[in-house]
């Protein structure tokens, strides 16, 4: 029996090329206006308050929170909700400091991995290089396979078509007008994604009714709000240590650090976008906990569909399009702005190519590259989530060992490695295998009989406690074993 889809696919796919060529259209419009490496890399560090904002919050989310949110919320409960809320939000609140210093302490940079070349030696700086463009180019496969299985279940697209479009369409003006054509676009986006999601509310609440409540969701499923349900306290910290730490490391974000005109404008950016972010991640969250406690039976990360496509399908399915396009293009664009930033910038230092190497030229290149397999698997829909959880790893291995050193100088490249490694040991020691039943340490070398029950069943939030925090101690007894 063939599936019934909200929308027909004709009319899917025109929208699709309709708002695809219409950032394009605008991204290469104001490319015109800017050229020069300058404008590519830090769009000539000249960037006002309205522009900075809506570009932050617009680069924070992506099709993700349509999906990643409502899924977390029916296991973890309102503590999942509130971790994944806080842990996407946070970096705008670090950055803060952060910003100002890294700002007066390289005013004329636009990476993070710059400081890290100065810092430490080559090797560690090739180390965090590699693993930045490794979580980014993940985030990269995420996003536009997050869109194409959205318009797919909407209409029955095939998934290889949305791919193909958002990517051809993003690398069209990003590779062309580079971070200028990257903000300019998130101001439209982030516009039209705020729209939507207000338009999305006020439908959702007029359907449900009453049972768009904390009451309801007491009543159905009392668990997910309780205060004694563990499970929302560990992947309440899970998603907060994960998130906060991979997008500490987003180059997206740091380049919009230095583009901004001055500190005041960029404190004043990123306080409005932490207070941005906070309420749009959480209510896509609740959606998730009110689909649930309606009908148990509701695949968890359809939850927000499922509320919001319950009556009106055709004309709320071109609202679900548009927005998971606004919030697709406006993160992928910025993805791939910051590869090809990090390339241009420590591509000289990384890859010892020929000195005659034009290195702008290079990054393109291999950008078209990671494009080409994130096509390849967008199209074939793998579930990417793993792999994703893989990347979250490294990058919580590292966090606290980089921005420690912004306040330990005396924090050396050996120091700095040790602490890396021994972190990354005892994350993957206990990172749990694909079916999330065992580690290599609990239930492979060791039995899981000889461990708390908390402990088999909290796997995942304990590798990342463990590679996050473990670095921590070495660093602080690094007069001991130097």
């Amino acid at each position: 029996m063939d599936k019934t889809y909200f929308l027909n696919q004709a009319t899917s796919l025109i929208l699709v090329i309709i708002i695809s060529l219409t950032f394009v259209f605008l991204g290469l419009y104001i490319s015109k206006k800017y050229q020069g490496l300058n404008n590519y890399l830090t769009a000539n560090r000249n960037i006002g308050l309205f522009s900075l904002t809506t570009s932050l919050t617009a680069s924070a989310l992506g099709a993700w929170i349509l999906f990643g949110p409502a899924s977390a919320a029916t296991w973890g409960g309102i503590g999942s909700v509130i971790g994944y809320s806080l842990g996407t939000a946070f970096p705008m609140f670090f950055l803060i400091y952060l910003g100002k210093k890294i700002r007066k302490e390289f005013p004329k940079g636009s990476s993070l991995i710059e400081f890290m070349r100065k810092k430490f030696g080559k090797s560690l700086f090739k180390l965090i290089l590699l693993m930045t463009i490794f979580y980014m180019f993940i985030f990269l496969c995420a996003e536009v396979t997050a869109v194409s299985v959205l318009i797919n279940y909407i209409s029955g697209t095939e998934l290889w078509i949305t791919a193909l479009i958002v990517l051809i369409s993003t690398l069209a003006y990003t590779l062309y007008g580079g971070l200028r054509a990257s903000i300019f676009t998130d101001n439209i986006q982030m516009i039209v994604i705020g729209v939507l999601l207000l338009i999305s509310l006020s439908y959702i609440t007029s359907f449900t009714g009453s049972e768009f409540s904390f009451e309801f969701i007491k009543e159905k499923n009392p668990h997910l709000l309780s205060p004694s349900y563990i499970p929302s306290y560990t992947a309440g910290l899970t998603f907060f240590i994960a998130v906060a730490a991979t997008n500490l490391f987003h180059q997206g974000n740091w380049q919009r650090v230095y583009a901004a005109k001055n500190f005041e404008t960029l404190r004043k950016s990123l306080i409005i976008s932490f207070f941005t972010i906070i309420p749009i991640v959480f209510y896509m969250g609740f959606t998730g906990m009110v689909a649930f406690s309606i009908d148990p039976s509701t695949r968890p990360d359809l939850g927000f569909f499922s509320l919001l496509l319950k009556e009106q399908k055709e004309i709320l399915s071109l609202i679900v399009i548009i927005l998971g396009l606004a919030l697709t293009i406006s993160t992928v664009d910025t993805l791939v702005n910051a590869i090809s930033s990090l390339i241009v910038i420590d591509g000289k230092a990384t890859f010892n190519l020929n000195k005659k190497t034009n290195y702008f030229n290079f990054s393109k290149y291999l950008i078209v590259l990671l494009s080409a397999v994130s096509f390849i698997i967008a199209s074939k829909g793998f579930d990417i989530l793993y792999l994703f959880l893989l990347a979250d790893l490294f990058c919580c291995a590292f966090v606290l060992t980089v921005f420690y050193s912004f306040y330990d100088k005396s924090i050396n490249e050996k120091v700095a490695y040790l602490s890396i490694i021994i972190g990354l040991i005892g994350g993957f020691l206990i990172f749990p295998t694909p079916d999330f039943s065992k580690s290599l340490l609990v239930g492979i070398l060791i039995s899981k009989d000889l461990f708390p029950p908390f402990v088999s069943q909290s796997l995942l939030f304990l590798s990342f406690v463990v590679a996050t925090f473990l670095p921590l101690l070495v660093l602080k007894a690094k007069k001991i074993v130097y």
